[in-house]
């Protein structure tokens, strides 16, 4: 049995829950209090104390994206990643960077940017996540998703990063990630991933 574990409030766990759903793994989702979050425990599942952590039969595991590729690579039934050595595998790997390295920290700077007293400091991050939301509009352009005009782990990643960038109201204001997000919130495996959760 597989356990992922998420601590309340954090926006990464439940891309992988969304990954585990699209490919209808078994798994349990330990939702955990902050408290617990922080405790002697679940230190021992993660060097930094931080989720989301994924146990499996052989040991523990955690970086969102790395266990989004994961799951894709352990399902290959669902065909959420393309083979191994194509140029459509590069271009996953090439998005899922991008998200974690380019988008997400761009909009955690934003989000601090946002609580703090400078208003230059803010417009300054606000064009940096603009930019890299650009990025993945222009990728769009004409395409429904980000590699190979099909649904990919590809779209969890970024997408999962999109939706933390909503639900803290800091979206780029362009039309074709409004549009990205809507296909995305569509799909139910999405739906069942994130009810109930308050990022």
């Amino acid at each position: 049995m597989q356990r992922l574990y998420h601590r309340e409030g954090a926006g990464r766990p439940p891309r992988v829950r969304w990954a585990l759903e699209e490919v209808n793994a078994t798994y349990e989702f330990v939702h955990m209090s902050s408290e617990e979050g922080r405790g002697e425990e679940h230190a021992k599942r993660h060097p930094l104390g931080r989720v989301p952590v994924l146990e499996t039969d052989e040991g523990l595991l955690f970086e969102s994206a790395g266990l989004c590729l994961h799951v894709a690579d352990s399902y290959p039934g669902a065909e959420l990643i393309p083979a191994p050595g194509t140029f459509e595998r590069a271009q996953v790997y090439q998005w899922a960077f991008f998200a974690m390295t380019e988008l997400e920290p761009k909009l955690i700077r934003t989000y601090l940017a946002r609580r703090g007293d400078d208003d230059s400091a803010l417009a300054k991050e606000e064009r940096r996540l603009a930019k890299a939301g650009e990025a993945v509009g222009n990728a769009l352009d004409g395409m429904e998703y980000l590699v190979g005009g099909r649904f990919t782990i590809a779209d969890v990643v970024v997408g999962g990063v999109l939706e933390s960038a909503r639900s803290y109201k800091l979206l780029p204001d362009l039309p074709e990630l409004q549009a990205y997000l809507g296909r995305l919130d569509q799909r139910p495996a999405k739906q069942r991933a994130y009810a109930g959760l308050a990022l």
